[in-house]
This record gives C-alpha cells, structure tokens and sequence, in this order.
C-alpha cells in the first residue's frame, strides 16, 4: 500500500521513491480513486514530494526558458507525462517529439496530448533530424540509466538542438551527494538499488558539452527519493 492508504503498484524494486516502472492501469486507477492527474498523483502519493514537478517547471520558466516559444520540443522517457503536461502549459510547440520505452505510456500520450511517439531504442535519438529542435529536455532519467546510456544520449540532445536551443536534464553530481546523503541511499530500503541512482560528475556534464557547442546557464536542485538531483540547463551555441 502506498501513502495515505491508497493502492501503489508499480515495480517491486521500488527504492528511494522515484519511478523505477510505473505500471499504466494501474497507475491511472489510483490517481483516478485519489482524485488527482496523473503526474500529481505520482508526486504526492508514490514519490513523497508534493509539487515537485510544478518547482522544477517554475525554476525554468524563471530562468526564461520557455520565454523564446519553443517551436518544436522533444522529450526524452516522459513516461507518464508529468513534465510534458506542465511544459505544455508553458509554451505551445508546433511538434513535440517523445522518445519513451513504455508502449502503453506512449501511446497514452500520443492520445492525451498529440505528441510524436519516436521508435525508442534506449540510448539514440536517430529518427530526429540535425539541429531540427529547440528544446530538448529529460526529467528524472539519467540518474537512473548507467554512465555510458546518459553518455551516448548527451551527444544526440547536442546533435539535435537547433543553435540558440536549449538541453534541460537532471543528474545526480557531487552537489548531490554530501556523505550524509551517500549514507541515506546507502541504507535505503536494503540491496537491490541495480543502476539507481546513478551519479554522474557535474564537471563531466559541463565540459562534454563545451565540445559540442553548448554553455551551461544555470544549475539548480530537484527532490529525488531521499535526496535532489541537478537539473542543468545548456545553451546550444554552436
């Protein structure tokens, strides 16, 4: 059983509070029995951190990334749409491109919000053409892949965004991980954690995409299980 008494089926490996896989019927049956959207749901009841998404959308908006009206968007594992929904509450994209692993989320979206579904292979974002977007953002995906799948995907966000683009996602850095709260997901809920939460070096971030044409402007902390995550946000400049 889930917070506040309601049903909350979704992995077994269900560790440090953050989506490790949401079953779709599942998930929609209880955020309908709790009265809320489906992104709400998930943030108040399964992951512990009310309005979570909402601050992270409200964090970027400040920093004007929604103020040059994306054109096109792409999404990389939306999942249940949660920021997909907020984002488009913030600016109206002509297309919106996800590339998500969960078919029946997928299709979920594609139905709810129009969006275009892209074959998800799990780390390429080839069926989007060169420098052909303008926002490219992923929330609450690469601290739960390995180093090398976030890798092979930062060169594609670069090789996608248009010049004057902007690449948002969040990691897990050293930023994150003071040895207080290497010990709380050290001790969080026993063996089993598999690549989540994966940490990932700020620095390492910051000067990959240097090289592929992209400056980092700003930086700031999201909830994450029993602790936050980074999100960064890169100009594509080049």
């Amino acid at each position: 059983m889930g917070r506040a008494g309601f049903d909350i089926v979704r992995s077994t490996n269900n560790l440090g509070g953050v989506d490790d896989f949401i079953p779709f019927e599942a998930t929609m049956r209880a955020a309908r029995a709790a009265g809320l959207s489906v992104g709400d749901h998930i943030d108040q009841v399964m992951n512990g951190t009310p309005g979570a998404t909402q601050s992270t959308i409200d964090e970027l908006r400040a920093l004007g990334v929604f103020a040059a009206a994306p054109d096109t968007v792409l999404e990389i594992g939306p999942g249940s749409g949660r920021y997909l929904e907020k984002t488009l509450k913030e600016c109206s994209p002509s297309r919106y491109e996800i590339y998500e692993t969960a078919a029946p989320w997928a299709s979920h979206l594609v139905e709810t919000f129009g969006v275009v579904a892209r074959p998800a292979s799990g780390s390429s974002l080839a069926p989007t053409p060169d420098a052909s977007v303008d926002l490219v953002q992923a929330h609450k995906v690469f601290n739960t892949v390995t180093f090398l799948c976030a890798s092979r995907y930062f060169f594609e966000m670069a090789r996608v965004t248009r010049p004057g683009g902007r690449i948002v996602f969040d990691v897990m850095t050293e930023t994150c991980l003071d040895p207080a709260t290497v010990r709380a997901w050290a001790t969080q809920g026993g063996a089993g954690h598999d690549s989540y939460p994966a940490a990932m070096p700020r620095r390492t971030c910051v000067d990959l995409f240097a090289t592929l044409g992209c400056v980092l402007e700003a930086g700031f902390l999201a909830p994450m299980g029993v602790a936050s995550t980074e999100v960064l946000v890169f100009a594509k400049t080049a």
